[in-house]
């Protein structure tokens, strides 16, 4: 990002000229900060010792332009439900590079995928085993699998992000090894579905990279019972995601070439150590990918001041970013619109949604703003637009991708007729 002739540009595109062109509030990408991304991670993640794969968590912003550059760096695919996997398959994503994670995977999501060709599902029960292995013999499709497992790690962060602990929803405690083990032999009974090792997720926006060691350690501890104890391969390790981003001036997120460095020095260090089959290391990053390459302008409108705060109005809120009222998070902006003068009034940026908590930033330090004025708020691009509601009937905003001066929609603006076209008076025969 940089400023020419007191114009906020974004790759070379005036934000200006985007507000006036695609409106307000718009989602705004960079898409070459995404590509060096991508190649970071491709470039650091390699180890002499296994074969090592990236996987985007598509959760975190997941579209169809997003998908042709996953596509052309080889990368991989999370996906968390039958829309993710549609949209996958209707980009003509290579769909032997998808893991199918979820909690709670309905029989129509798990026959999709195998229909789609998936290359691996991630298993978080031993119900959902049962099923998977009944349909891939229905359907006489293979299929890989690993296992979610919950090492027992609390990772610092809020404790709605954090998805290890052994009392978390998603997989099965580490100490159920018994249960574990079932699964495993009712997969190994299965012509069509192939056991290749497990798979953990300990939290998200990790700053400590002790915490992905010590996921290592005990992933590596539980392989080598299997191993020698009821001699089960494991030749596959999932570490999942939760690498960092900056959002504010107080994060300091790991430095990817070190997190690629620490999590493949502790896999092959404890693969050594313990005489492990490990083959193939894996990683999920989704946050710390897209997050900082995107950002999200805002038209400012009426101002307001209460006995101790001063608001400005915004022409967005919770509805295109529900983060800072789901779990407090924090950002940074600026009032582009006044690049050059000085911050001296403290402001608490409010949406426009039917709610109190309806606040994007609070007491932040911006320049007097006036009605009109344009909001650049940072590193939007995770969870800002996936998270999107029409809460108040809102249409989401359009997402746009922008690349050496030339821009392009990639996700257009919802209308008031795109929300109307769900509505019926069809009758129900029961």
């Amino acid at each position: 990002m940089r400023t020419k002739n007191s114009e906020y540009r974004i790759g070379g595109v005036s934000c200006e000229a985007l507000a006036e062109k695609m409106g307000t509030p718009l989602q705004i990408f960079d898409q070459e900060k995404i590509e060096n991304r991508l190649q970071e991670y491709q470039t650091y993640f390699k180890s002499h010792r296994f074969e090592t794969g990236v996987i985007y968590a598509s959760k975190a912003f997941l579209c169809k332009a997003m998908l042709e550059l996953l596509e052309e760096q080889n990368f991989c695919l999370d996906v968390v439900s039958g829309g993710e996997l549609h949209c996958a398959k209707t980009s003509s994503f290579t769909m032997s590079r998808i893991f199918f994670h979820g909690n709670n995977k309905s029989q129509a999501e798990l026959e999709q995928a195998l229909e789609y060709g998936v290359g691996t599902v991630v298993l978080d029960n031993p119900e959902e085993t049962e099923l998977l292995i009944s349909l891939a013999e229905e359907k006489r499709k293979r299929i890989d699998v690993l296992i979610r497992i919950n090492p027992g790690i609390e990772a610092h962060t809020h404790k709605y992000i954090m998805t290890a602990h052994l009392d978390s929803k998603f997989g099965i405690s580490i100490r159920k090894k018994e249960e574990i083990v079932n699964m495993i032999r009712s997969i190994e009974k299965s012509a069509f579905v192939n056991f290749e090792g497990i798979h953990a997720h300990i939290g998200s926006q990790i700053f400590d990279v002790q915490a992905f060691r010590e996921e290592v350690r005990i992933l590596a501890e539980f392989a080598e019972v299997l191993e020698k104890e009821d001699g089960i391969p494991v030749h596959t390790f999932d570490l999942g995601g939760g690498f960092a981003a900056t959002y504010t001036a107080e994060d300091s997120p790991i430095p990817i070439q070190e997190a690629c460095r620490a999590v493949l020095k502790a896999c092959e260090e404890e693969a050594d150590k313990r005489d492990l089959t490990l083959r193939r290391v894996f990683i999920e990053p989704g946050r710390s990918l897209i997050a900082e390459a995107g950002s999200t302008l805002y038209r400012i409108g009426f101002q307001k001041d209460t006995e101790s705060k001063h608001y400005i109005f915004i022409d967005g809120g919770m509805a295109d970013n529900i983060r800072p009222t789901l779990y407090q998070a924090k950002y940074n902006c600026d009032n582009i619109s006044r690049l050059n003068e000085a911050k001296t009034v403290w402001t608490t940026v409010a949406g426009k949604c039917c709610e109190s908590g309806d606040i994007l930033i609070e007491d932040i330090l911006l320049p007097p703003c006036e009605n009109g004025d344009l909001l650049l708020v940072y590193t939007t691009g995770a969870y800002g637009y996936s998270m999107a509601s029409n809460y108040n009937r809102l249409p989401r905003p359009a997402a746009v991708f922008v690349k050496n001066g030339n821009a392009r929609c990639v996700l257009r603006r919802e209308t008031f007729q795109d929300l109307e076209a769900l509505e019926c008076s069809d009758p129900v025969e029961i």
